[in-house]
């Protein structure tokens, strides 16, 4: 059942006890003033009510429906939180976030995306924020994630034409229209970089588009150029709107803005010159895609020489467009995995984004070579500070935040959860000690939601919500009252060789 967070249940943080001698210690206070620990949903896996209150379908809602879906569930109740989200804003301020990181249903807000907004749309996000300003969260949304207008898609294949940069600029002036006197922290799009993939080259993430060889069972798509297309006119959409925020609302609101990124750390496999360049192109390709134009105004050579023209190229306007278009940089980071060269890809007649990556990837070294979606299981903390590093090094020390780190645990008593949560939190602190401009964390997520891949099978929540039971009841999970702790009593992390323990701060 659901409740309120007891202040304090030193019991609990027993089961976490240890009197190993340490590697790193800390308390909430040793991050820089200002951080910002939060959590986070995600619309369409959290909201549910699909088709209530004059929201229309989402492409996520098409496929969902679809028989290509690989879960068991559409997810059209996902975690309701269209009903309960007064009942979770008091969750999250017994845990003590500082911010609540949520997605806006572009379907609910402006359900033909274009022309007019829905009135009970902007009554649930305005009456969501006031709730969040009330118990003194942090609001920080992003306008998309994977949840277009299908209206959209049918119209004109969505994301594959640039009459989107228009419908979706219009439609962010709507958000900062009617929430940015209370939102001060907007992130565009969510992991366009791996969407890419997922969307347009295998198909299995809505709208589900791919082409023979390299797709599973798609009846529309084309793997070889799709992605790009994708990838090229998201980023001008991104710009597009940046612009528009920095020219018409940024001076009064005094927010900011950026993008999110699906975050890997990637080790060579071998020392081998083949294996290192292979690891560096498929840097590029994962970050470069869309960090290299924000810095450079162009993708990356690795990226151009291998896609060709099939890489749409920016004009002169785009470049200046792209060039500096973010205030910040957003990561979803769960994993690492290691890259070996390809050498099968220069027989290939035909090539998908994946080919023209030209490297394998391998959850071990002595794992079996393999390319999947989304890549990564590996538990590896330090592979977060390798990731900031390889940013800062690379394209300069850029603002970021942490938008999403976890991992599912099913159990009430998730000690496996809180020991990840820690060593990456461990991580985080590590890479600003060494200079990296991070100004947040937030765990992915804030309770159990309906997962891309899992549906309600995968269980990331530190409030767990009882799928079987239409009430949707939530009970804190044993991480929420470890998170509340660290946030609220100032309860200190200690972390040896990548694995977490913790004792009262007293007793340090």
């Amino acid at each position: 059942m659901g409740g309120r967070l007891p202040l304090f249940l030193p019991w609990l943080l027993l089961l976490l006890s240890s009197h190993a001698v340490t590697a790193i210690s800390f308390t909430v206070d040793d991050f820089p003033d200002g951080f910002a620990f939060g959590a986070g949903t995600a619309a369409f896996q959290y909201e549910g009510a699909v088709d209530e209150d004059g929201k229309s379908p989402s492409i996520w809602n098409t496929y969902a429906h679809s028989a290509r879906n690989p879960n068991e569930h559409s997810g059209d109740f996902a975690s309701d939180g269209y009903h309960k989200y007064k009942e979770d804003v008091k969750l999250m301020k017994d845990i003590g976030l500082k911010a609540y990181r949520f997605t806006i249903s572009w379907s609910r807000l402006i359900p033909n995306g274009r022309g007019a907004v829905n009135p009970k749309g902007l009554q649930f996000y305005n009456d969501m924020i006031n709730e969040l300003v009330k118990a003194g969260i942090q609001v920080h949304a992003a306008i998309y994630h994977l949840d277009l207008p299908q209206i959209l898609e049918d119209e004109y294949n969505g994301w594959l034409s640039p009459r989107i940069v228009d419908d979706f600029t219009a439609y962010a002036d709507v958000c900062f229209r009617e929430f940015g006197d209370r939102v001060a922290h907007w992130t565009t799009m969510m992991e366009p970089n791996i969407i890419a993939q997922g969307s347009y080259d295998v198909g299995i993430v809505a709208p589900g588009r791919c082409s023979y060889p390299f797709g599973r069972d798609c009846t529309v798509g084309n793997s070889t150029v799709e992605p790009y297309l994708f990838l090229h006119y998201n980023l001008l959409a991104h710009s597009s709107v940046v612009r528009l925020y920095r020219e018409k609302y940024q001076a009064v609101q005094k927010g900011i803005v950026g993008i999110n990124l699906y975050s890997l750390c990637i080790y060579s496999l071998t020392d081998s010159a083949e294996d290192i360049q292979a690891t560096e192109r498929a840097n590029d390709f994962l970050f470069g895609s869309i960090l290299h134009p924000f810095l450079f105004g162009d993708y990356p050579e690795s990226t151009k020489k291998a896609a060709g023209a099939r890489l749409p190229s920016f004009s002169s306007y785009e470049s200046e467009l792209v060039t500096g278009a973010f205030d910040f940089i957003g990561l979803n980071h769960y994993s690492s995995i290691y890259a070996s060269n390809n050498p099968d890809v220069s027989k290939m007649p035909v090539r998908d984004q994946a080919a023209d990556i030209g490297a394998l990837f391998r959850e071990t070294r002595d794992g079996q070579a393999a390319i999947q979606y989304p890549p990564g299981s590996m538990v590896d903390p330090q592979g977060l500070e390798h990731v900031l590093k390889y940013i800062r090094e690379k394209y300069g020390n850029i603002s970021i935040y942490i938008q999403e780190n976890g991992r599912p645990d099913d159990s009430l008593m998730d000690v496996e959860r809180i020991d990840f949560l820690k060593a990456y939190i461990a991580s985080t602190l590590k890479a600003i000690r060494d200079g990296a401009d991070v100004k947040g964390y937030s765990v992915w997520s804030l309770l159990d939601l309906y997962e891309m891949f899992g549906g309600y099978k995968a269980h990331f929540g530190l409030i767990s919500v009882d799928f079987k039971d239409l009430r949707r009841q939530r009970q804190p999970r044993l991480s929420a009252y470890w998170y509340s702790d660290f946030l609220k009593n100032n309860v200190a992390i200690q972390v040896e060789n990548g694995e977490a323990t913790a004792t009262s701060h007293e007793q340090i």
